[in-house]
């Protein structure tokens, strides 16, 4: 895999899923730049059943709840996938003040394009790539007029396309092609999950040299800010999620300025831990 570009830090957008109003406002006085309220649940529990994914369910309350202690541009929503519900969906997200509206699961352009005719400007239209359908119409998805952003979910794509783990879709080439059609079409976009540096199966800064090499402007904060123990939280009152997302700003700045070599030995090993936990 060759190096195609780098981002500033200043332009990564950490998202972090929540319906309380206390822990969106601690978010955005932390540095996170955006509060997801999840409304998605038609299809969720039996495409996920057995694993041990988290179905948020949020309501309409909980968007408006959260809206009344975030700032504006800060609330992305993401509603359910495209149905004869959806129009009204929308209306309703927008009247509760969503910023952003996430559409999981297209198929392919169309979905998104009645999603941008039913906001119709009044708010930024978000899609979530996670389908082999959508894999496979990157070029297509990257055209659409008034899409604002894409992000590649992981989670539901690694499903889709069958593998063993989510992130060997970094591996595999998956990722490095839907990037280049969104490259290549100016379209921003984001990539899955970073837990908190030094955690989980890949820590988190390994996975940003990754996405400083493919072009990623974006990731969610993972579960692993979400633990719910007193002694371990970072999401109550306090600097202790603060110091989480400058860690992960800082790594983000350090594969900025990494030399070519450094980020080639960084993007190396994130392939052999991917690999090792594969078996591949």
């Amino acid at each position: 895999m060759t190096v195609v570009g780098s981002i500033s830090p200043a332009m990564f957008e950490f998202m972090l899923i929540t319906s309380a109003p206390s822990i969106a406002a601690h978010a955005v006085a932390s540095g996170v730049d955006l509060v997801f309220v999840d409304m998605e649940i038609k299809g969720k529990q039996a495409r996920q059943a057995g694993r041990s994914t988290v179905i948020s369910g949020h309501s309409l309350e909980d968007v408006a709840a959260v809206r009344a202690v975030v700032p504006r541009g800060a609330l992305l929503v993401r509603i359910n996938p495209w149905d004869h519900d959806s129009r009204a969906e929308v209306e309703a997200v927008l009247e509760c003040g969503a910023d952003r509206i996430m559409l999981p699961m297209f198929r392919g352009p169309g979905e998104l394009e009645q999603l941008v005719r039913a906001v119709d400007g009044r708010a930024r239209v978000v899609g979530l790539l996670e389908t082999a359908e959508a894999a496979a119409q990157s070029d297509a998805i990257a055209a659409v007029a008034g899409l604002d952003r894409i992000h590649i979910g992981l989670n539901d794509l690694h499903l889709a396309l069958r593998r063993k783990f989510m992130f060997e879709l970094l591996v595999d080439g998956t990722v490095e092609r839907i990037a280049a059609a969104l490259r290549e079409a100016g379209m921003p976009f984001g990539i899955g999950g970073l837990a908190r540096v030094g955690e989980g199966l890949v820590p988190a800064e390994f996975l940003i040299a990754e996405h400083v090499a493919q072009g990623s402007s974006g990731a969610i904060l993972s579960r692993t800010f979400h633990r719910g123990d007193s002694a371990n939280s970072v999401l109550g009152s306090g600097d202790a999620l603060a110091a989480e997302v400058g860690k992960l700003r800082d790594a983000v700045e350090r594969a900025r300025t990494a030399t070519p070599a450094a980020l080639a030995a960084a993007r190396a090993e994130t392939v052999a831990r991917i690999r090792q936990i594969t078996g591949a």
